[in-house]
């Protein structure tokens, strides 16, 4: 059966408050954010005995940490601001095991200097596509070396967000320390939304061999341009983002995703993977969990 995990971000605790949370929730498993309001995880402040103490704590909560957030803009127009995101994500690919999983996250990023969740004409060059494929190989080589799996979540206004995109990068990179994150509300536009199935099922079709992880969010029409919409919580930039332009991205079950062929066709290949709910108020995850258990419920899945 499909396992259901929650991003630790969304509790704003230290380490064992947050696991202890998560815990009474329900959930069995998590996807590893690396920070906690009571410790220090800057880049140079990571090291092993920190990241067995957090991989310790989540075990102690039967709690395994089924992948890692290393999210950062791999592509980021500013010199320095790329070597300070790489570094970091680096660094916590050379820690992975220590903090239980082999499996670490990002997005591709954007050629945008002020948002890393809006376009920018460059990406969809092929000057642009071949500087990120040159960030991402040098990513997977680490990767390769630490026995880690650097896997990209894609995102239309992303460098690597369509289908075709996606089949090419991972063409070029074919490495089995390279794979996916899935999750298909990352693929819609305002030019594919009408046809939901359509593109869900051309997802799976090209791409569920590459799939390690899964997220649950939503996807829906946003009734207009609403440039970055943000939530106001207390996480990351990544966690409080909601939605682009007139496509709107809330919490799973608060959308127009067919959750049944969602499910469906990731069960189909993988019938264990984990989905972690994302994009949502503390408030709201009780409720979140309550609409996917439900939908697995009913599935079968």
């Amino acid at each position: 059966m499909l396992q259901v995990g929650i991003f630790t971000g969304y509790f704003p605790y230290g380490l064992e408050e947050t696991a202890k949370k998560i815990r009474e929730l329900g959930f069995n498993t998590v996807q590893l954010d690396v920070g906690f309001k009571d410790m220090d995880l800057s880049t140079g402040a990571i090291d092993e005995a920190k990241c067995v103490n957090i991989r310790n704590m989540f075990r102690s909560y039967n709690l395994p940490v089924c992948c890692i957030s290393g999210y950062t803009n791999l592509v980021h127009p500013v010199a320095e601001v790329r070597k300070t995101n790489l570094a970091h994500l680096k660094q916590i690919i050379r820690h992975a095991r220590q903090l239980g999983s082999d499996y670490v996250i990002s997005e591709t990023g954007t050629f945008d200097p002020d948002s890393d969740w809006v376009s920018h004409p460059r990406n969809k060059t092929e000057q642009g596509y071949q500087e990120c494929a040159d960030v991402i190989g040098e990513i997977v080589e680490l990767a390769r070396s630490c026995g880690v799996k650097f896997l990209i979540e894609t995102y239309v206004n992303n460098v690597i967000g369509s289908v075709e995109e996606t089949l090419r990068i991972f063409a070029d990179i074919d490495s089995g320390h390279f794979g996916l994150l899935m999750d298909p509300t990352n693929y819609f536009e305002t030019h594919n939304i009408g046809d939901m199935d359509g593109v869900l099922n051309n997802v799976f079709n090209a791409l569920s061999d590459k799939i390690k992880i899964a997220h649950a969010k939503d996807v829906k029409l946003a009734g207009g341009d609403k440039g970055v919409l943000m939530s106001d919580i207390d996480a990351d930039e990544a966690h409080s983002l909601r939605g682009v332009g007139e496509i709107e991205l809330p919490a799973p079950g608060l959308g127009s995703l067919n959750y049944d062929l969602y499910l469906a066709r990731l069960a189909r290949d993988h019938s264990n993977i984990p989905i972690v709910i994302e994009h949502l108020e503390l408030e709201d995850i009780a409720r979140a969990k309550k609409f996917i258990d439900g939908k697995l419920a009913e599935g079968g899945f």
